[in-house]
């Protein structure tokens, strides 16, 4: 049976695809779900409208990330922090203090999106990678000097 999938689905295709599945599989699990409908003249037309309206907005979330790319690219953190002795730190830099740094700058970014593999706990200056989105990071400077 020919199917079209209106989302992506891990071990069939993506959304829009025409695909051939067997009937109790496209009756039992696709259909139910959502994840499909039958083949057909009508549907078709839907589904390269949907891909071409889904190309789209691609395009236009590449140009708003390509925009954040270059933003990121100038900025710098410095976040002060205070120290013992032998330049210890009170505690470390944590996502969530680079988050913060980054909003104070006039940054908006998820705060899950920090890459950070490690809390920081020396003086130093430190590259922690931004997801910008899927497969597309950026690296920033983060500064981390005595109060």
């Amino acid at each position: 049976m020919d199917i079209i999938l209106l989302q992506d689905v891990e071990t069939l295709g993506t959304s829009g695809d025409i695909i051939k599945v067997k009937p109790g599989y496209a009756r039992n699990f696709l259909f139910p779900r959502g994840l499909a409908v039958r083949s057909s003249k009508r549907n078709r037309a839907l589904a390269d409208e949907k891909k071409n309206s889904a190309k789209a907005k691609e395009l236009r979330q590449a140009h708003v990330y390509e925009e954040m790319v270059d933003n990121l690219k100038k900025t710098e953190v410095t976040i002060e922090v205070q120290v013992g002795e032998e330049d210890r730190l009170f505690g470390s830099v944590t996502s969530q203090d680079i988050h913060k740094a980054l909003i104070e700058k006039g940054v908006e970014i998820e705060r899950s999106s920090i890459e950070l593999e490690e809390p920081i706990k020396a003086l130093g200056v430190y590259a922690v990678n931004i997801k910008v989105a899927k497969g597309l990071l950026q690296e920033i400077k983060v500064f981390v000097i005595q109060a």
